[in-house]
């Protein structure tokens, strides 16, 4: 008789929830130890290569690319933890066990799915409050070549935007809105493709609509003529957050804050579309997870002595891998704009849990 319950035995979920969740960990510790070595090496001599970073530095490069690799593979991880689990207890007859209980297929791999959504909720968790801070720490340190990072007092270098034809770059950035300040401007005005004119300002800010340079100096690339002025008006209709929001990064913002970020771009009139491809995947990401014991599934089943264990494995990690390889190249392609961002984020865990569930069916239900 077919056991109905979700979970037919407390102690066999227990048991295998609590094997999975440590052939996990050990796995997921086994790659990051791995790959933190191996990144490493590669980063330490750009690293000690600015005066007076030693060890110290070296150690800080650890514990800020330590939570990407976490974060980036805990997925496989929990991928390879679950094919060493199941096909451990095929090969040990305790599935035929199972089966020969009533207990079905879903219901052998339901105490698995259940710990890979904690794992999930974690995940998203770390992310949030670990990852994205890492990240950013770690992107503005290594675009200074991993030397003295100032302290953040809300001022942001080298911004570029792009108004028209027009580039315009600001050597410093603070404010936000209309109370925006900007340092060191450099106006690259354009016709089409073709430079007409340079020019200079010390500082800027926003006048009504348009934005007010102050100690300005211009040189017509035509005439070869120079000129300066006190104050000039420039760039009706160029909104502050152009400057502000420049370097949104979905990697670096949390799932609030990137969500404010969005709505203010889109006032603005920027394209969001690859941002909005990361904010949905920090929700598709973590939750790839419970994908992996469905999709691993295929090694719990068929008898170990046929010879079929093996394959049976090897089948469940390429369903995992390529799981990974649509994902990102969905992420890509939404980055670009080929596909809707939700769509970017969302079809391949939607494509794969249809896959898993049609391979569980038809082959053991």
């Amino acid at each position: 008789m077919i056991n109905l319950q979700f979970f037919p035995s407390r102690r066999i979920a227990l048991y295998m929830a609590k094997m999975f969740v440590l052939r996990s960990l050990a796995v997921l510790a086994a790659l990051v130890l791995v790959l933190q070595t191996l990144d490493l090496l590669g980063e330490s001599g750009k690293i000690l290569a600015q005066p007076g970073n030693g060890d110290a530095e070296l150690w800080r490069y650890v514990s800020l690319r330590l939570p990407q690799l976490v974060a980036r593979f805990l997925p496989f991880s929990v991928l390879l933890g679950t094919l060493i689990t199941l096909a451990s207890l095929n090969q040990h007859s305790e599935v035929v066990s199972m089966k020969a209980a009533g207990i079905s297929a879903h219901q052998i791999i339901a105490p698995l799915i259940l710990a890979s959504l904690v794992i999930a909720a974690l995940s998203f968790a770390f992310n949030e409050r670990v990852v994205t801070r890492a990240t950013e720490t770690l992107t503005a340190w290594a675009n200074i070549d991993y030397g003295a990072v100032p302290r953040d007092t809300g001022v942001t270098n080298n911004v570029w935007v792009r108004f028209g034809d027009d580039l315009i770059l600001a050597r410093q950035v603070s404010g936000a809105g209309m109370h925006s300040r900007l340092a060191g401007v450099t106006i690259y005005d354009r016709d089409g493709e073709t430079l007409k004119r340079i020019v200079d300002a010390g500082s800027g800010h926003p006048d009504g609509a348009a934005w007010r340079l102050d100690r300005v100096a211009m040189f017509d690339l035509d005439t070869g003529a120079r000129s300066s002025a006190s104050t000039l008006l420039y760039g009706q209709g160029l909104d502050p957050t152009q400057f502000t929001l420049s370097r949104v990064r979905a990697d670096e913002q949390d799932f609030a804050k990137l969500d404010n970020s969005i709505e203010q771009l889109k006032l603005a009139g920027r394209p969001t579309a690859a941002l909005e491809s990361g904010y949905w995947h920090k929700l598709s990401g973590p939750l790839s997870a419970v994908l992996m014991p469905l999709l691993a599934a295929v090694a719990a089943f068929g008898l170990a002595r046929t010879g079929q264990l093996f394959l049976r494995a090897i089948s469940g990690m390429a369903l995992g891998f390529a799981y990974f390889v649509v994902d990102n190249f969905a992420l890509a392609m939404g980055n670009f704009g080929a596909y809707p961002p939700l769509l970017s984020a969302w079809a391949p865990f939607l494509l794969f849990l249809l896959i898993g569930e049609t391979v569980l069916i038809r082959t053991e239900e």
